[in-house]
């Protein structure tokens, strides 16, 4: 049985976060996962796109310039109280950051096991399973070729 096409236009993600090498990393592994992504580099910034543009899922960080993460969820929260969002901070530990406390669907610690959580917390939000890539694309037989002195 053949899997059913995808012919749905791709779930819209917001991601907000001040830190360019971690947007541009979050959005190329989300990218890879089908997504369709925009990217605000603070919370204001990130509320103008929102107010602008639908999207189905928001990923925010915490600590950011003009408007923090809370701050920006708060001011989500005020237009939809049902859109998910996941907030990812690596303060989420030292300053007891839950769901209940900051208005967040989850929350996540930025740490070594960050991309699995923010993989699967976007995937169960979206109620979508990823897509999987072939083994061994383009390789006969789904061998790997062993590079010399590795």
């Amino acid at each position: 049985m053949k899997p059913a096409p995808e012919s749905a236009a791709p779930a819209r993600i917001l991601l907000v976060d001040d830190n360019r090498l971690g947007l541009i990393a979050r959005k190329s592994v989300l990218e890879d996962l089908g997504y369709s992504i925009t990217t605000a580099c603070e919370g204001q910034e990130g509320y103008e796109r929102y107010i602008r543009d639908p999207y189905d899922l928001i990923i925010t960080d915490y600590k950011m310039p003009r408007m923090n993460g809370l701050e920006f969820i708060r001011k989500i929260r005020e237009h939809s109280a049902k859109l998910p969002i996941i907030l990812i901070s690596g303060y989420a530990d030292a300053l007891g950051m839950t769901e209940a406390n900051t208005g967040a669907d989850i929350v996540i610690a930025k740490n070594a096991s960050e991309v699995p959580q923010l993989v699967r917390s976007v995937n169960r939000l979206l109620k979508r399973t990823p897509k999987k890539k072939p083994a061994a694309a383009g390789r006969p037989n789904g061998s790997k070729r062993q590079a010399a002195g590795h």
